[in-house]
């Protein structure tokens, strides 16, 4: 398979410069995996201070942009913006922002549309709540979820999903490999069917939730998961284990 492996660190919001420069610091001494793809999620108000000291082997991506170029939005900030300052990549529909800040679904399409548009690279988040899995409704949430996007994307080369299953972010539970590969097969299946084989055998699927060093390489082995979005763990030396799980 072609897929190139990913990983994802998403900062939240965590850091100052110090230890921002700390914790690039350790990162460049790796040893990092040269066949991985690595993206780190800054604060927006560090993305320029970071993406200067990160050299060019590992991505900056902003954790959240909006869905026009410029305008009266007070606090917000645009792609052209993330463009402007040197940003490749950002992450949309993270559950923290589907959640706790109540951004829908057409919401999160309309960012990933106006995003694309502008250039950027996306890693798409979806996931179900604790509730939704246990009522047997997780693949009817992130098919909901994956359809509202996939009706803004027009180039799927520069897209990656993140599954984060809501009730194993920041919990310490985790899906077992096997219950993220199921999810990740249906997703897989679901692009095939949806949009075209090429995409659904092209397109990289991450798992977020609750990654660790210590649970890594197990969920890495599973035939589906490209990668990972890892929180906590990213502002942690066990990173650089979970950047060569693969």
């Amino acid at each position: 398979m072609g897929r190139k492996f990913f990983v994802g660190g998403n900062w939240k919001m965590n850091g100052t410069k110090d230890s921002i420069k700390e914790l690039v610091g350790f990162m460049q001494a790796g040893p990092l995996d040269s066949s991985v793809e690595i993206v780190c999620g800054a604060p927006s108000i560090y993305l320029e201070y970071t993406k200067n000291i990160c050299g060019n082997n590992i991505g900056v991506a902003a954790q959240n942009c909006y869905k026009v170029k410029s305008g009266a939005f007070t606090g917000e900030i645009s792609p052209a913006m993330l463009k402007d300052i040197g940003i490749e990549w950002v992450i949309l529909g993270h559950s923290e922002r589907r959640n706790v800040f109540h951004e829908n679904d057409e919401l999160i399409a309309e960012k990933v549309g106006h995003a694309l548009d502008e250039g950027l690279k996306i890693i798409v988040c979806i996931g179900e709540l604790l509730e939704e899995r246990e009522a047997g409704k997780t693949t009817a949430v992130i098919f909901s979820q994956m359809e509202a996007v996939a009706k803004k994307i027009k180039d799927w080369t520069r897209i990656v999903i993140a599954y984060e299953p809501v009730w194993a972010i920041g919990t310490g539970k985790t899906a077992t490999p096997a219950q993220a590969q199921e999810v990740h097969a249906e997703l897989r299946k679901w692009l095939s069917e949806k949009i075209s084989p090429e995409v659904s055998e092209n397109t990289r699927i991450i798992y977020g939730g609750s990654v660790t060093a210590g649970n890594c390489k197990e969920l890495a082995k599973e035939t589906d998961i490209d990668g990972f979005l890892v929180g906590g763990a990213s502002l942690k030396k066990d990173f650089i284990q979970i950047i060569n799980a693969n």
